[in-house]
């Protein structure tokens, strides 16, 4: 039996209309954009001294908009100019110490040496030509015995401060040993390393901002002791400013690091420009803050939005809407 035409024709027609609305719907579908929710997420940083001291100046107030390097507060550097003080004598007494046993006995005391050791070989001779001659006595019987061993025992006491003088005579021509001169060069590295190091205490006195910022706090006042990194300021960095974002996981495709995106706020209709920086790996329930047409019970992932031309209407915790563009490259 053949089909009818009357029945055929139509049918494929409508089944062609139906085809082409659905390539339709799934384009306009593909090119729409992906929106998410999340809240920019500014860093904070508490500010203190890594020295402890009593608080002797805080020169900004809350709400003020700080430099990179701009001086915040110093404690009482007293103490800490006292204590340099003491470690750069400490250097300079060590120097000096290290100078005398590397230039060894200075020429006058050489001189010294050879003068005690000409004395010394004269004694010894007096006292050998003596011993000689009371030798001499014992023998014809005008001296005894008594006399001749006192001869000889100060024959055999000059002999000996005679060899000492000669060795006090070498070792000021030889110079201090090399274990000694080591020992004062390791002393004049630690004396050198303490004085450095109260330099270092003497400049952490001053309390500088590490980047620039708002001041959100001002927590303590002049005058307060200071226990080493009681935070005395909290700082709310300008840059670089965050949105924490999450997406569903049909969608993780679209958000790849790299993924150019914009944000919008409610406080102003500025488009800001972004850049996802940071997709987690793991999953995790919505959280409250998130305001999505899913269930909360569903599983997200959490993404990192670096804002580029962020600027003072972005604040901590502000709700801002995020949209990825259906096609994105990046750059």
């Amino acid at each position: 039996m053949k089909p009818n035409p009357r029945i055929v024709i139509p049918v494929v027609l409508l089944l062609a209309g139906a085809a082409a609305a659905a390539y339709f719907f799934n384009s306009h579908e593909d090119e729409s954009a992906l929106t998410l929710y999340g809240n920019v997420d500014i860093r904070e940083v508490e500010l203190g001294f890594r020295v402890p001291g009593r608080l002797a100046a805080m020169d900004v107030d809350e709400g003020a908009t700080i430099t990179a390097g701009q001086r915040l507060a110093r404690i009482d550097p007293q103490p800490y100019e006292d204590a340099l003080a003491a470690a750069e004598a400490g250097v300079m007494q060590a120097q000096a110490n290290v100078d005398k046993l590397e230039s060894g006995a200075r020429p006058q005391e050489v001189q010294q040496a050879r003068a005690s050791v000409r004395e010394a070989e004269a004694a010894f001779r007096d006292a050998e030509r003596n011993f000689e001659r009371q030798q001499g006595l014992v023998e014809t019987g005008a001296s005894s015995q008594r006399i001749l061993d006192a001869a000889a025992a100060q024959r055999e006491a000059t002999a000996a401060r005679l060899a000492s003088a000669r060795e006090a005579l070498a070792l000021a021509r030889e110079g201090f040993r090399s274990e000694d001169i080591a020992a004062a060069r390791a002393n004049l590295a630690a004396a050198v390393a303490r004085r450095d190091q109260a330099k270092t205490q003497l400049d952490d006195t001053e309390l500088t901002a590490p980047s620039e910022g708002t001041l959100l706090a001002r927590i303590r006042e002049p005058g307060s002791m200071l226990m080493q990194g009681e935070p005395v300021y909290s700082l709310s960095l300008d840059k670089p400013v965050y949105v924490r974002a999450y997406v569903a996981e049909p969608d993780l495709g679209r958000t790849a690091p790299g993924t150019l995106v914009e944000v919008t706020s409610d406080a102003s209709d500025k488009v800001y420009k972004g850049r996802i920086g940071f997709v987690s790996p793991r999953a995790e329930f919505t959280p409250k803050s998130v305001e999505t047409a899913e269930l909360r019970t569903d599983l997200v992932y959490r993404l990192r939005i670096v804002v580029t031309d962020a600027d003072s209407r972005l604040r901590q915790g502000m709700p801002v809407t995020v949209e990825v563009p259906r096609t994105n490259g990046g750059e």
